[in-house]
């Protein structure tokens, strides 16, 4: 029988995303909504890899599936690492992702491409309610903060993320190379391996 794996986000984005990185996993997919949660986990961790345990462990403990969560922050070297953990909300709680775009490029109006160097980092977490076990990967990819929206895809801070050796942002590739490249794909690919040898 296959096993279930519970996706703890109420991000339809992230959902699609995952399904596509793990669709030759023998799991199946489950969406919060098909099980009629509403999974908003308040993020009071400190670390990526608290508040992703967080969101993993609410999952698991209502579903009482194997249950996977992520939380991903940019990481801007200028702003001594900021948005990170609060990259979401960066321009307040009811922020959009054009809020927070903006917000972080007025931060960053006097510093030259050159300083505007920024990381996207991901931590995946699983968690498994039945044997209480727990595990975590990271993912990370480096660019810069252009002051300029450019593409259509994507999503959050994706039109301003500008990759050197692609010379495109984010939201300039398609879907299918950003998913074999991105903070989350890489931190995706890692955990994929631990759970293709899940007991």
């Amino acid at each position: 029988m296959m096993k279930k794996l519970l996706i703890s986000t109420g991000n339809q984005d992230k959902i699609i995303e995952i399904r596509d990185k793990y669709q030759d996993l023998d799991y199946e997919i489950i969406s919060p909504n098909k099980l009629g949660l509403n999974l908003d986990v308040e993020e009071t961790g400190s670390t990526l890899e608290e508040n992703a345990l967080l969101k993993a462990r609410a999952g698991a403990e209502v579903s009482n599936l194997l249950t996977l969560a992520d939380d991903t922050g940019l990481e801007v070297d200028a702003l001594d690492g900021r948005p990170g953990i609060y990259s979401a909300r960066f321009a307040g709680a009811e922020a959009t992702y054009e809020d927070n775009n903006q917000k972080l490029l007025k931060l960053l109006k006097n510093y030259s491409e050159e300083e505007r160097t920024a990381c996207f980092v991901t931590v995946v977490a699983v968690v498994d309610p039945v044997s209480g076990r727990e595990e975590t990967v990271r993912g990370i990819c480096c660019g810069r903060i252009i002051s300029e929206f450019r593409g259509d895809n994507g999503f959050g801070y994706d039109p301003i993320f500008y990759l050197p050796e692609k010379g495109k942002t984010f939201a300039e590739l398609s879907t299918e190379e950003k998913n074999r490249i991105s903070h989350r794909a890489n931190a995706l690919k890692k955990m994929k391996k631990i759970l293709d040898n899940w007991n």
